[in-house]
C-alpha cells in the first residue's frame, strides 16, 4: 500500500538556503528520499530509485539513546572532529527531548580520514568509554571541548575520560590496544553502504520501514516536520 509523505514548502525553501540544493522524491511504496546538500559544502540529492541499505540495528551492539520501542529512529553517522556534526549533535539531543518515548537515536562512526585524521582514534576512544557504560557521556563531553576540524589534542582523550567518571587506566589500556579499530571501520563501511557522502549523515527510519536520508547539519525546523509526518502516518 502506497504511503505518501510531503515536506512543507517553507521547509524546502529553508533547506535550499542552508544547503544550496534540495530534491524531494517519493517512491511508489514506502521510501521517501529527501537528500539535501550537506553543510560541509557538498550538495547531495535523492533519486526515485535510491535504496538505503544499512546494517540492522542491534541493541546489544549499537549505541542507542531513547526508548527501544520508539516508532522513529534517527540513525546518525558522525565524525567527532566535524564541526557540523558538533552542531547537529545538539539538534538531535533536542529531538530526543521533545519527542520523549517516540524517537530514539542510534550513533555510528563515520570518520572522514582525509579531513580529520584524529577522528578515527577519537571514535575508538568513545568505544572504550562504552566499555564502561559511558559512551554517550563521552561523546557529549568530547563535542563540548573539541575545537573541531582535527583540532583536539590527543592528550585530552584521557582527560575527557576522567571528566565523565571513567576508570582512566582501563580506558588508556583499551585505547592503546586498538581493539575497537575494526568496529569503527565496520561503521564507516556501513555509512558508505547507506549512501553517506559527508557528515553528519542521518537515516530517519519510521513505521513500516519508511527510510529518509537526511544529509548535513540541517536545522531542527527541517527535522521536526519529517518526524511529525512519520508519527502521523503520513
Amino acid at each position: 500500500m502506497d504511503q505518501k509523505y510531503s515536506i512543507p514548502a517553507a521547509i524546502v525553501i529553508a533547506g535550499a538556503l542552508v544547503a544550496g540544493a534540495v530534491l524531494l522524491t517519493r517512491t511508489s511504496s514506502t521510501r521517501l528520499a529527501a537528500r539535501v546538500g550537506n553543510d560541509s559544502g557538498t550538495p547531495s540529492a535523492g533519486t526515485e530509485d535510491a535504496k538505503i541499505t544499512y546494517r540492522g540495528i542491534d541493541a546489544t551492539r549499537d549505541h542507542v539513546r531513547g526508548s527501544a520501542d520508539a516508532p522513529v529512529t534517527l540513525l546518525e553517522y558522525s565524525d567527532l572532529e566535524c564541526p557540523f556534526c558538533k552542531s547537529f549533535h545538539a539538534t538531535l539531543k533536542r529531538a530526543l527531548q521533545e519527542y520523549d518515548g517516540k524517537v530514539r537515536w542510534v550513533y555510528r562512526h563515520f570518520p572522514l580520514d582525509a579531513l580529520h585524521p584524529k577522528a578515527r582514534k577519537e571514535a575508538e576512544a568513545s568505544e572504550c568509554a562504552g566499555e564502561q557504560g559511558k559512551f554517550w557521556e563521552y561523546v557529549d563531553r568530547l563535542y563540548e571541548v573539541t575545537p573541531s576540524n582535527n583540532g583536539l589534542d590527543a592528550a585530552k582523550l584521557p582527560e575527557i575520560a576522567k571528566d565523565v567518571g571513567l576508570t582512566v587506566p582501563a580506558f588508556e589500556t583499551c585505547l592503546q590496544s586498538g581493539k575497537h579499530a575494526q568496529r569503527v571501520a565496520d561503521d564507516l563501511a556501513d555509512a558508505e553502504k547507506a549512501g553517506g557522502q559527508g557528515t553528519p549523515y542521518t537515516v530517519i527510519i519510521g513505521p513500516n520501514d519508511v527510510t529518509i536520508p537526511f544529509s548535513g547539519a540541517q536545522p531542527y525546523d527541517n527535522l521536526k516536520p519529517i518526524i511529525d509526518q512519520l508519527l502521523a502516518g503520513g
